[in-house]
């Protein structure tokens, strides 16, 4: 297992890294004029227009009355993206079910190249929604999804993953120190599940188990939900039991996939 770091590689294609770099801006601006990408990557407005031309002539940018967006080939692009990896197919169908049993947020998350992504999020007829989108790519340290993950990562990974990405504080109750991460990692492989207690959404708590298969961490599960639902007494009187069912009835699915 290796992560790749932005700029690693000495054969970058300059012209392909910007045209991200301008989609980049359309991702997190919405709908944008010339003169937005020219002032938010420090280009000159003919750069920025010829990035946004083909762009729109490859289909990934469309163009209206108000300006630049990106278009729904993305979407296709994520669906096929997804569809394709066998967690998914394994876990949906287990994830809407506890959704539904819990009333809270049930979601699937993968580790790629060190970073936590939500690969699928069901909600139940309670959940309250905590502004974590499915493909939202988020360091391992703040959730329940990632802690639950980097327990039964390689150490020498969990080591490469800090190393690059560092542990930078989401909130006041991050863990942001090394050792206190290898404690936290340890009482998670004692007990089998992680505990995301308002770590990086005010009010918000979680808990999540791995799903291992043949020694492999593939994915994680969580039930998420406001702090007095989420309280310790459901966690184990009721969340728990179901969220090692769920995992328990996916890892024998995913292994016969």
């Amino acid at each position: 297992m290796e992560i790749t770091r932005p700029g690693d590689s000495d054969k970058m294609v300059k012209s392909v890294e910007r045209a991200f770099d301008v989609l980049g801006v359309l991702r997190t601006e919405g709908t944008v004029r010339i003169d937005d990408v020219s002032t938010a990557l420090d280009i000159p407005t003919s750069t920025a227009h010829v990035h946004l031309k083909t762009l729109e002539s490859v289909g990934y940018v469309v163009r209206d009355s108000d300006g630049y967006r990106l278009s729904c080939r993305f979407l296709r692009d994520g669906v096929t993206v997804r569809s394709r990896k066998n967690v998914y197919r394994a876990t949906k169908p287990e994830v809407d079910a506890l959704a539904d049993i819990t009333g809270e947020v049930a979601n699937l998350g993968i580790e790629e190249n060190g970073q936590r992504v939500i690969l699928y999020q069901a909600e139940g007829t309670e959940a309250v929604y905590d502004n974590a989108p499915i493909g939202e790519y988020t360091n391992m340290h703040w959730t329940a999804l990632g802690k639950a993950m980097l327990a039964y990562l390689p150490e020498s990974y969990v080591d490469q993953i800090v190393e690059t990405y560092g542990l930078p504080g989401a909130r006041d109750a991050t863990i942001t120190d090394r050792d206190r991460l290898a404690e936290e990692l340890a009482r998670i492989r004692d007990r089998n599940y992680a505990l995301e207690d308002e770590e990086r959404r005010e009010g918000i708590r979680s808990l999540a188990s791995p799903i291992v298969v043949d020694d492999t961490v593939v994915g994680a599960i969580s039930i998420s939900g406001p702090k007095e639902r989420i309280d310790d007494d459901r966690i184990e009187s009721e969340l728990l039991p179901e969220l090692r069912n769920t995992v328990n009835v996916v890892e024998v699915k995913y292994a016969y996939d």
